[in-house]
Parts: structure tokens; C-alpha cells; sequence
């Protein structure tokens, strides 16, 4: 793109605006942002009296969800005296960051639900990894790239301690695509965008923006430069999609990661996967200390009385899911399937019974396919596993039938399932009383637990949890190839203008197992990750599958006519959604019920915090609410300035 004469003296001028505006001695000098001298991070809940560290009477506490949210409750409250009993209803623990064992060609790998960034910001967590003494786990990445399809030179970030607004100044001057930016702050609809994203106020921002989806505040207001280049790309980094973000949401997302925070634009990433990495020195921890972790867990009820939870029951090694759920109705799938991402069901002739479509080889989604004279059946895209119309068995990878599930209730686009055990037999039931309850699962697994709920349960909570959104699906796919290949950028890259594509990770140059078998077998081990895709564009794995495989030739021409060896898909919609107008009665920490507390980051949080961070405040604040309870000193949470740095200038 050659830009004009005039462009050009726009852009100057609007960079002359920028600059004068952002060097202004009282503003950047007064309120100690400079080049310098970086800003301290803000402490939130810091006890002034010195109370006892340790819990010297006997309280149990029951955590349900064993992510990171619910890893760093159990974590702290363990190494306080609590006695905990952390529940996951997963084979393995940690969530979203989870990871499991694979078979690639025979040999024995790990696989995890995507790259993650660990960004200095993230100060609980890194405390937690601190104390833990497993900072070696984790190694920096030299350089952050985003590489546009079309329109834009490349961006390259590197680590850099200036913090706002030196860091947006560097930015201006840097920047291959400044000319193209069209920021003129003597238009009053870009001063409005320029003062929403460098004056968060972690009120007054909701209160203006919280009601108004992002695409619709950017209209017709934002420079397409600007959208184009960072509000796109890094706003779907929060893995919702902006056409159903709130955009109060946004402007804490972005001041938390870039107007707030003082640490530059730098992560690390794991030399391990994230399992080994994190998520096991978290819970061998836990164990030390007594707690009890258990996985492989489905709760079956939660007994209420006289406005608190009086016990849990649950079941171990359960069959799959034989707690009674609900599930809505897919039309993106057509008639008779129910469910979204990899938790999709498909009745059965008679509609009594109902069948998952997840395959029992790796998990992915299989789809219904017609094997002519064979009659219909199901056919898993990730590795060839075939399933007769029942769900049972037929030929590849898989080693058992689909699991079935029988129909117990309808209402209206949704229908309640419960598993059949494949040998018909009973799985004991456990009861599990406590002084306190830490719900720290995802949105999905809240609304199944308040599901389960009898007895005299707090309706206002109840409603809350039923309110809460979950985003659009996320996708990656990880490939294996017989081939490496040279790339300029990152060995992480956000990428933008793609169909499906967000980001393309390398990790053959980054984990130590995936270096290893690289050096072995001459060859890559690339992913591509889609953060939230639409299903009515995507509607099966195959199609999110075959452009995945499509998109990764054009990014990486090179591979043209590399051989595939192998390749692993993950397919979720459990993230969680923050939709315009979710703010208000999105649930915090502290709930109305005495002994529930919640956990994850679909919580209302005190302080700016995303992603990871926020799962994990989340989890020490949880554990704070029951420490400060129990009269014990509470741990300091960090975080950055909660307000923008022009804040108080704009908003006088």
C-alpha cells in the first residue's frame, strides 16, 4: 500500500499530536511513568496488622475444579493448615493448560490445549512459580511477531521495559505500518477511542462500555489502521470474539497488557508442556501438605440446607457422565444433535437414547457419515476411527464403543442426559462434607453443578451462575511433518486476516520433547490455533480440520508437499464469554451463600487481570476470603495500576 501526500501529512500530524500530547511533563513525569523509572505493581488485600500465617483449628475445605483457579486455592489454603480435597472430574488436572499423554508413530509424547504466553505481569502467578522454585521450567521468547495476511509490513515486539506511554512512543517510531495507523487526534471520534484506551477506570469504563459489543463501538469511529493492526488481533487473543465482547471488558483487557502495565510487551513459554511445567509442581504441593486430590471425578449432587451447602456427593471413576446434565440443541449440526465444540451428542433411532460423538481414541468429535450398505455410523477426521449407527466399535485406533446415554427430560431446544455404563453396574457414591466450598469450575461445569442442586439453594446465586456466557469455540491443531523450514518471524506469531487461523506456534524450537524429535526425524512440529471461530463456518471437525491443513501451506509455503505424519485436534467451547451487559451481575469472589466461595476467571475480579493471571488471582482471592475468615493473615495480591495513567487528567 503506497500512501499519498496527504496521508502522509495526516499521519505526521497525528504523531505530533501523539508525542505532544503523551510528553507532557506533568502527565507522564507527576504520575511516575518515565522511561527510567517503571511504575511498582499495585498491592491489593495487604493485611496491616500481623496476624497468625497458619490455621491452629481443624477446617476442611472442598474445591471443585482442578484448573488453575482451583490449583492456586488448594495451593494456598494446603500450606496454610486447611485440609483440602480438591475434586476434578478430568483424567488429568489443570484445565485449560491440562495435558495428556500421546502416541505419535509409536512413540510416547504430550499434548495440551494450545500455546499460552506467561507475561511479567503476571505477578501471582510467578509468586506461586517462585515459591515453588520452578522458574527454570520456563524460558523467554527473544521476539513477538504479528503477520498480517495482506495490507501490513509485519510487526516485530521486542522485550522492553518502557512502560506508557514510552512504549506506544517506541511503538510510533518503530512500527512499519505507522503511516498507515490514520490517528488524528483533531478528529473528536478518535480522541474518544484514544481516551477510552489509555483512561481505564475499573468503574467508570464499565459503566460507559460494558452495555456496547466491540464492532460496534469501533464503527465508523476507530481508525481502520489501528483496528486493524492491534485491536483485532490482540482482542481476539482474549479468545472472544468482537462482535460479542463487551468493550468495557476489552479496555481492561488491553490496559491490563499494554496501557497499564509496566513490563513491556515479553513472555515466556514453558520448556516442557504446561502439565510437567505447572500444573504438577502446583499439585505435588498440595499433596505435601495433605490435601487430597482426586481426578477422574463426577460430582452427582449437592445437598443444600438452611441457605448453605451442607455436602457433595460424587462418584469415582465413573463411565462417563453419570450425573444428570443438560445440553442445547446444535442447528449448525442439523436434527438431533445437542451440544457444541467437543461435547456434541446425537440421538438415536426412537429418541430414547443418545450417543457421544467423542471419540474414545483421543477425544475428538467424530461425524455421522453414511456407510451405504453398512448403514449410517460415525467416523472420527482425526485418526480413522469407525463407529457403527449405535456407537459401537467397528475398525481404527479407537479400543471402545461411543458412550451412550439415556434421555431423562425434555425442555423445549434441550434435553437432560445421563450415561448407561457399558456393564450396567452401579458406581458408588461418596459424600463429602466441609467447612467451606471453593467452585472454581468453568462456565460449563458451574451450570452442571447448580444443576445438581437440592434442597434450599440461594436463588440469587443460582441466577447468577445461569447468566454466566460461555465464548465462541477455539481450535488447534498440532501437525507433525517430515520437513523443517526456515521462518523470520517468531516462534510464537499472532496472525491476522485468515479464515480460521489466529496465531502458529513452532515447537520444535521451543519444548525440549519436541526439539528432541525434531533433531531425530528431521522434521517440524507446528500448530495453528483459532481463538474463537464461528460453528455455522465451521460446523464439524473435518471443516475446522481441513482449513487448519489448507492454512497452514499458505502461511508456510515452504511445506508445500511436506508429508504429514501426524497430527492432534483440539476442539472446546468452554471458555468463558463476556458478552455486553454481563458485568453487573457477573459473580465475584465472595458469594451470598456463607460457605461458597468461586473461583476462575469468569469472575468478577477486584483488579485488572486476564487470562492466566486472572485464573489464578481468582484462586489465592478465594483462598484469601476463607483465610481473612478464619482470622489469619491474608496473602498480598499484586497487579497493576488499576486505573489508566490519564485517568484522573480526563476524567476531570
Amino acid at each position: 500500500m503506497t500512501p499519498t501526500s496527504d496521508s502522509i501529512l495526516a499521519s505526521q500530524v497525528s504523531r505530533r499530536n501523539v508525542l505532544k500530547l503523551l510528553g507532557v511533563g506533568t502527565v507522564g513525569t507527576g504520575l511516575g511513568y518515565s522511561r527510567f523509572k517503571k511504575p511498582k505493581p499495585t498491592v491489593y488485600g495487604k493485611d496491616t496488622l500481623d496476624l497468625p500465617f497458619y490455621a491452629s483449628e481443624k477446617k476442611t475445605v472442598a474445591i471443585v475444579g482442578g484448573g488453575l483457579a482451583g490449583l492456586a486455592a488448594s495451593y494456598e489454603l494446603s500450606r496454610r493448615g486447611f485440609e483440602v480435597t480438591l475434586l476434578e472430574k478430568s483424567p488429568q488436572l489443570g484445565g485449560k493448560i491440562a495435558s495428556w499423554d500421546i502416541k505419535v508413530n509409536g512413540e510416547d509424547m504430550r499434548m495440551e490445549h494450545g500455546f499460552h504466553g506467561f507475561f511479567p505481569q503476571y505477578y501471582n502467578l510467578w509468586s506461586m512459580v517462585d515459591e515453588l522454585e520452578a522458574k527454570d521450567n520456563f524460558a523467554a521468547l527473544p521476539t513477538y511477531a504479528v503477520v498480517y495476511k495482506e495490507d501490513y509490513g509485519p510487526e516485530i515486539f521486542k522485550p522492553s521495559s518502557s512502560a506508557f506511554p514510552w512504549n506506544i512512543v517506541d511503538l510510533a517510531f518503530s512500527s512499519p505500518n505507522s503511516l498507515n495507523w490514520g490517528l488524528n487526534l483533531v478528529k473528536p471520534e478518535h480522541w474518544e477511542v484514544f481516551k477510552e484506551i489509555t483512561a481505564f477506570h475499573p468503574q467508570r469504563s464499565y459503566e460507559r462500555l460494558d452495555n456496547i459489543a466491540v464492532t460496534d463501538w469501533v464503527h465508523g469511529e476507530i481508525p481502520k489502521g489501528l483496528y486493524d493492526l492491534y485491536f483485532l488481533p490482540f482482542g481476539k487473543s482474549s479468545l472472544n470474539s468482537p462482535d460479542v465482547l463487551s468493550t468495557g471488558e476489552l479496555m481492561q483487557f488491553f490496559h491490563f497488557y499494554f496501557f497499564g502495565n509496566p513490563e513491556g510487551l515479553a513472555f515466556r513459554g514453558t520448556r516442557m508442556d504446561m502439565g510437567r511445567s505447572l500444573v504438577d509442581p502446583v499439585a505435588n504441593s498440595v499433596r505435601e501438605f495433605n490435601g487430597q486430590v482426586i481426578t477422574d471425578v463426577t460430582v452427582t449432587g449437592i445437598d443444600w440446607a438452611d441457605g448453605e451447602i451442607a455436602q457433595l456427593r460424587y462418584q469415582e471413576g465413573a463411565s462417563g457422565k453419570t450425573a444428570p446434565f443438560w445440553v442445547e440443541t446444535n442447528a449448525s449440526l442439523g436434527e438431533g444433535f445437542y451440544g457444541a465444540g467437543d461435547d456434541v451428542y446425537a440421538l438415536l433411532a426412537g429418541d430414547a437414547e443418545a450417543v457421544s460423538l467423542t471419540c474414545t481414541h483421543q477425544g475428538c468429535t467424530v461425524a455421522k457419515v453414511d456407510n451405504g450398505a453398512d448403514g449410517d455410523g460415525f467416523l472420527c477426521p482425526c485418526h480413522g476411527a469407525v463407529f457403527g449407527e449405535g456407537g459401537d466399535r467397528q475398525a481404527g485406533p479407537a479400543q471402545r464403543n461411543l458412550d451412550r446415554f439415556e434421555v431423562l427430560a425434555r425442555d423445549g431446544d434441550r434435553i437432560q442426559l445421563a450415561a448407561i455404563n457399558a456393564d450396567g453396574t452401579a458406581v458408588a457414591e461418596s459424600v463429602l462434607e466441609a467447612d467451606y466450598y471453593v467452585f472454581a469450575a468453568d462456565v460449563v461445569g458451574m451450570r452442571n453443578l447448580f444443576a445438581l442442586s437440592e434442597g434450599d439453594h440461594h436463588a440469587e446465586t443460582l441466577q447468577q451462575v445461569s447468566e454466566l456466557a460461555t465464548a465462541d469455540p477455539f481450535a488447534v491443531t498440532r501437525f507433525w511433518l517430515d520437513r523443517d523450514f526456515d521462518w523470520e518471524y517468531s516462534n510464537f506469531t499472532s496472525l491476522s486476516g485468515y479464515k480460521l487461523t489466529d496465531s502458529i506456534t513452532l515447537y520444535h524450537r521451543i519444548q525440549d520433547d519436541y526439539r528432541d524429535w525434531a533433531e531425530r526425524h528431521g522434521g517440524s512440529v507446528v500448530e495453528l490455533h483459532s481463538y474463537c471461530y464461528k460453528e455455522k463456518a465451521f460446523p464439524t471437525q473435518k471443516d475446522v480440520l481441513d482449513t487448519f491443513e489448507s492454512e497452514l501451506f499458505e502461511i508456510v509455503p515452504e511445506l508445500k508437499g511436506a508429508k504429514i505424519l501426524h497430527r492432534e485436534l483440539v476442539n472446546q467451547k468452554n471458555f468463558s464469554g463476556f458478552p455486553p451487559g454481563s458485568h453487573p451481575n457477573r459473580p465475584e469472589t465472595a458469594t451470598a451463600v456463607p460457605n461458597l466461595i468461586f473461583a476462575g476467571d469468569w469472575v468478577k475480579m477486584p483488579f485488572p487481570c486476564g487470562l492466566m493471571e486472572r485464573a489464578v488471582s481468582s484462586g489465592l482471592l478465594a483462598a484469601n476470603s476463607i483465610i481473612e475468615r478464619e482470622g489469619l493473615q491474608r496473602r498480598p495480591l499484586l497487579t497493576v495500576n488499576p486505573a489508566g495513567v490519564l485517568s484522573p487528567v480526563l476524567s476531570a
